[in-house]
């Protein structure tokens, strides 16, 4: 059945939407037992709605665009093509008071873990931007699974690949337009001075640091999207030179994506 990845949280929502925490109890066995309070608050940051007046109308508008189907087809369509595992999805309205997630990525968002994946919509999002969406999500999880490094061990060079698969994905399947507005920030010439300057010598900065974070969103005094663009750059690069299929990408080790460049 193509609906089996895909957990039918409209009925959650049509239950639970004034009351988030109580939705979110739903979801404690999927976090190892964190508390509702706990996973909420991590949703959110990553762009899950905060209720609204208009809920009713923006879950209505979502069941009647049919999102739910279109992203069990693609799921399955994307497990076949890159021998994906089986995982849970879950799709839920974005914030609508985020302003930089409206103003940058049209209301959308995802989050992806290495056995679930999130999707965070609004009824403003067309279908290809969704598909685009699930298309980067799955790919992280793709990647999770195929490369074999727990994330906690992940360096700034692991994150910046995965991003730039994921990425890469997108432009493979549905077309540079559906691209991240991030992939057109710099040019090749100043990414790979950016690659010199920032990238050889954080390339093992470890993911559970504050500098990390600095350097992949390119926060304080760091290019904004810094890491995302550099690492959307390194795997163009490497799939330039040895035309392999993203099903193939998945599992090559983070370091060979910068090995051909200097440093």
């Amino acid at each position: 059945m193509l609906i089996l990845s895909v957990i039918q949280t409209d009925k959650w929502l049509l239950e639970h939407y004034e009351d988030p925490i109580k939705l979110c109890e739903m979801l404690e066995d999927y976090f190892e037992g964190s508390p509702a309070e706990e996973i909420y608050e991590h949703l959110m940051m990553h762009g899950m709605y905060r209720p609204d007046k208009n809920g009713n109308g923006t879950i209505a508008s979502l069941q009647k665009k049919e999102v739910w189907q279109t992203v069990a087809r693609e799921i399955q369509l994307l497990k076949k093509l890159w021998d994906g595992p089986d995982i849970p999805v879950f799709i839920f309205p974005s914030d609508t008071g985020n302003q930089y997630l409206i103003r940058h990525f049209n209301g959308k968002s995802g989050l992806a873990f290495d056995n679930k994946l999130f999707l965070f919509l609004s009824p403003e999002n067309h279908d290809r931007e969704i598909i685009a969406l699930l298309t980067h999500e799955y790919n992280h999880v793709c990647r999770m699974e195929k490369y074999k490094k727990e994330e906690s061990d992940y360096t700034f060079l692991d994150s910046i690949i995965l991003e730039g698969m994921a990425e890469n994905a997108v432009a493979k399947r549905c077309g540079k337009e559906l691209l991240a507005e991030w992939t057109a920030y710099y040019t090749d010439q100043e990414l790979e001075n950016m690659w010199k300057t920032y990238g050889t010598r954080s390339k093992k900065v470890r993911i559970n640091t504050s500098k990390h974070q600095k350097l992949l969103y390119g926060l304080r005094s760091y290019p904004k999207m810094l890491g995302y663009c550099l690492g959307y750059y390194l795997v163009k690069e490497y799939v330039n030179n040895h035309n392999l299929s993203t099903r193939e990408l998945l599992p090559v080790p983070s370091v060979q994506f910068s090995s051909g460049l200097q440093g």
